[in-house]
């Protein structure tokens, strides 16, 4: 018998257990997630890099305590790659075996689920554990634009079609997460088959308690003053504005360092918060106007 579909009781609780897995949500993302299980639907989350979304998907598992299934994107993705494939090596062995005892083996015979390679999407379909997975495709603005039509009749009916087997549809609706950057605009088919959410920068109330729970060695001052910096940081005209993950990479790198508080303009680590050599002199010049500011 199948298990039971992981679910909430509401926003609230969505919050207290991200919370008990020191994710915390602001109240619309915890709608978004909330809804998406409580629907049954797939759920988009865009936002700038290093906002959390794919740290929103795990800790959704964890939240659930369902067990994660990640595809993670790229360009050339394939079907094979993401879906299933046949295992042709164990298909040779098979034939061999048969000419050896002079059997006859039919195409049907070695395309039977005994020789089916489960990726991570039809492991999601046939997932027979006591809860519901939850499925996070990540980057999908990674993969190319045939990969999306691949994904449309799981994202609608969580099924998979194998030609020699027929379609395979999941016994109950796994919780589905997918990911982007926006590095590329995607088809309106798939974002009609999701709930939307962006995820932007934390405010900074949010964004000290996220450096407080994450970075604890960090002191108060240091850990406001750094929330203050990377604010400013991100109406720089940068290539890449750093997130909330770079911001506590920086934290941790100041905290490891000794540093107390962003009072010496010759501080140093700011490369944690820069991905390019711009960037950096753009960061470098800020910082020193930000510690010279009366």
């Amino acid at each position: 018998m199948p298990g039971p579909v992981p679910t909430f009781t509401g926003v609230d609780d969505v919050i207290r257990r991200f919370d008990a897995h020191d994710y915390l949500l602001d109240e619309g993302t915890a709608t978004a997630l909330y809804l998406a299980v409580e629907l049954g639907r797939p759920l988009l989350l865009e936002g700038e890099p290093g906002v959390g979304k794919t740290t929103a998907a795990k800790a959704l598992a964890l939240a659930l305590d369902a067990p994660l299934i990640r595809l993670q994107c790229y360009e050339g993705l394939t079907a094979s790659e993401a879906l299933y494939d046949w295992n042709h090596q164990r298909q040779l062995l098979a034939i061999r075996l048969a000419e050896s005892r002079g059997d006859t083996l039919h195409e049907a015979d070695l395309y039977s689920e005994d020789f089916l390679l489960e990726r991570p999407v039809l492991q999601c379909v046939r997932h027979s554990g006591p809860t519901a997975p939850v499925l996070l495709v990540d980057e999908i603005d990674r993969a190319d634009d045939e990969f999306e039509a691949l994904l449309l009749e799981f994202l609608g009916e969580f099924a998979v079609t194998v030609p020699e087997l027929g379609t395979l549809t999941a016994t109950r609706r796994p919780v589905v997460v997918l990911t982007s950057n926006r590095s590329r605009d995607l088809h309106d088919a798939l974002r009609r088959r999701c709930l939307y959410h962006w995820i932007d920068y934390p405010d900074r109330e949010r964004a000290v308690a996220i450096l407080r729970r994450t970075v604890p060695v960090a002191n108060a001052a240091l850990i406001a003053r750094a929330a203050d910096f990377v604010a400013t940081v991100r109406a720089l005209d940068l290539d890449k504005a750093p997130g909330i993950a770079e911001t506590i990479d920086w934290v941790s790198a100041l905290a490891a360092l000794g540093v107390a508080d962003l009072v010496r303009s010759d501080v140093t680590g700011l490369a944690a918060l820069a991905k390019t050599p711009d960037d950096l002199d753009a960061i470098r010049g800020a910082y020193r106007e930000f510690v010279e500011a009366p």
